[in-house]
């Protein structure tokens, strides 16, 4: 049975076990396992670091809030409903999050011209200005751990995950 190194070699057994047609079975299985350990590890230092940069933001937003508010901005303006479908969470749910950044005054909100019984919110130039600095912050952490890697590795690395979230959309 192959066995995977730790780091880079799980991805190069990976692809040689879905590239080799006579590869070992248990290959394929190992390469498989190594990717669902690194992606657990991945959420789970996501879900670990989700708290802290959303308090870059403001000291009082929500663990999750950092992604909703990335959402909003990458909109210019948003539905309720449709942030929540993006999340896959009920309106309700959203409307309390909406509410929350709301207060805090990072968000503003204004009566869809399309539909006037529904709501569009957009950042304000507060929640603008603070999620700039996060993001910053955020970013300078991304290059400082990926400062060793070749363009062409972060080229990559980007077209996978996006590979990747886009065949586990719906799982």
């Amino acid at each position: 049975m192959k066995q995977l190194r730790v780091g880079g070699g799980a991805a190069c057994a990976i692809l040689s076990a879905m590239n080799d047609p006579v590869a070992d079975p248990d290959a394929a299985e190992l390469a498989f396992l190594a990717v669902e350990r690194e992606v657990a590890t991945l959420f789970r230092r996501s879900r670990a670091r989700a708290a802290e940069v959303s308090r870059l933001v403001h000291p009082e937003l929500e663990a999750g809030a950092y992604v909703l508010l990335s959402f909003i901005r990458e909109s210019g303006r948003a539905r309720v409903t449709d942030i929540g479908l993006h999340f896959g969470v009920g309106k309700a749910t959203v409307s309390r999050q909406i509410r929350a950044i709301e207060e805090l005054g990072l968000l503003c909100r204004e009566t869809d011209p399309l539909d006037r019984r529904a709501s569009l919110v957009s950042l304000t130039e507060e929640g603008e200005r603070r999620f700039a600095a996060a993001r910053e912050v955020r970013m300078a952490r991304f290059r400082a751990s990926l400062a060793a890697w070749e363009l062409t590795e972060l080229e990559q690395f980007a077209r996978l995950l996006e590979r990747f979230n886009e065949l586990t959309e719906g799982v």
